[in-house]
């Protein structure tokens, strides 16, 4: 299992005031593992992920304090003011380029303005919530054209970070990570028919996926992996 030194280490939890990321935050302050976890959303703290200069803003902040090992993005978009879609016949620009903004292209910014802040010395992770419905070869049912293809991008976002980190921070690891289903306002239009033991409290979840993070090493940087830890196929 791969640690962080609570002396030297600290956490950065982008979306915290959702469901997961609130849960998120939760679990490191109860593990003991990090001498400070900073909690950002847009609510509380204003970094809104479809404005840049919040980010950059966000990130500068940091200027002075401990670099931060470990960030978590737990922010996302599937069906607020938009259902998502069954047929193509329903798509629409707006729908696509609103779950873009947020699920890939909110992330990445992110990436381009706290990847920096990471250490180059010593294991560093960036993580953010993606979806097994991004897998372009494990798709069988299609729909959801916009929140699939906004997290299919968002994987590859993941892979190209992973790929230009490495040349600089080697023992950096960059990836996404599939919740599940996980009991949210996100996933609460779709619950029907999801076995009980298969839809997670948002701390259940927490726990599954940070214990995914501790057991990833350099080389599986770029990749997506499941709460249980299998890998989401490309």
């Amino acid at each position: 299992m791969q640690t962080f030194d609570p002396d030297v280490a600290s956490a950065v939890v982008i979306g915290a005031s959702g469901g997961i990321g609130a849960a998120v935050a939760e679990a490191l302050v109860a593990a003991g593992r990090f001498s400070t976890v900073h909690r950002l959303s847009r609510s509380v703290t204003g970094l809104d992920l479809e404005n840049e200069d919040s980010i950059a803003a966000a990130a500068a902040g940091f200027a002075g304090t401990p670099a931060p090992t470990l960030i978590f993005v737990a922010t996302g978009v599937l069906h607020h003011g938009e259902t998502p879609e069954r047929s193509f016949r329903t798509m629409t620009a707006d729908h696509l380029l609103r779950d873009y903004r947020v699920n890939t292209v909110g992330p990445a910014l992110v990436a381009k303005h706290f990847l920096p802040l990471l250490p180059r010395d010593r294991r560093a992770v960036f993580a953010t919530l993606s979806a097994r419905v991004g897998s372009i070869n494990d798709n069988r049912l299609g729909g959801w054209h916009s929140y699939r293809a906004s997290k299919a991008a968002l994987n590859m976002v993941v892979r190209n970070l992973a790929i230009e980190m490495a040349r600089s921070h080697p023992r950096a690891i960059v990836a996404g990570l599939h919740p599940g289903t996980v009991d949210t306002g996100l996933s609460e239009p779709f619950q029907r028919g999801v076995a009980a033991e298969r839809l997670f409290s948002p701390a259940a979840s927490a726990e599954y996926l940070l214990g995914v993070l501790d057991g990833l090493t350099p080389a599986d940087s770029g990749g997506v992996f499941a709460w249980d830890g299998a890998r989401v196929p490309a």
